[in-house]
């Protein structure tokens, strides 16, 4: 799960290192807006503060040197949610481990669908940013321990086929 990060790690994929392009469509075919915030500026909706990715609604905002794998989850955890909840999102998304759960599951699925991110690469960046699971990795709990998550957004039809 995500934890407070203390300082950002230099080397974490950001949003400014990737193509803006693909990620707003990533985005947008789940019906959600990326917003990019200049740099700099306030975050709006973020929930761990700067550089952290923000959530108000359908909006995720970023800046370019918002981690890529805190752009996902945020995105992710409005993924998860039916539109009438989504709707009154603003900075914090959930308080259920299971969507906590599916979507730490979700933001690793999408990742694949990313140029030049790919699934290992947001595992290896989550693990330098603190995300602690009880198999020691995220990649332990994403092959070895997810398939509640799993089975939970395929439950919901939220997984790619």
């Amino acid at each position: 799960m995500p934890t407070s990060p203390a300082t950002a790690p230099a080397a974490v994929l950001c949003v400014g290192d990737i193509v803006w392009d693909a990620s707003t469509a990533l985005l947008a075919r789940h019906g959600l807006r990326l917003n990019r915030v200049g740099d700099g500026q306030q975050i709006p909706g973020s929930y761990w503060g700067e550089p952290e990715a923000g959530i108000i609604a359908s909006d995720v905002y970023v800046r370019a040197d918002t981690p890529v794998h805190s752009m996902l989850h945020e995105a992710c955890h409005l993924i998860v949610l039916p539109p009438e909840r989504r709707a009154l999102v603003h900075t914090d998304a959930t308080d259920s481990v299971p969507e906590e759960d599916a979507t730490c599951y979700l933001q690793i699925v999408l990742a694949g669908q990313l140029p030049g991110v790919g699934s290992a690469r947001l595992m290896a960046d989550m693990d330098a940013w603190g995300y602690t699971y009880r198999l020691g990795s995220t990649r332990a709990w994403f092959e070895h321990d997810a398939d509640d998550a799993r089975r939970w957004l395929a439950e919901r039809g939220l997984l790619p086929a």
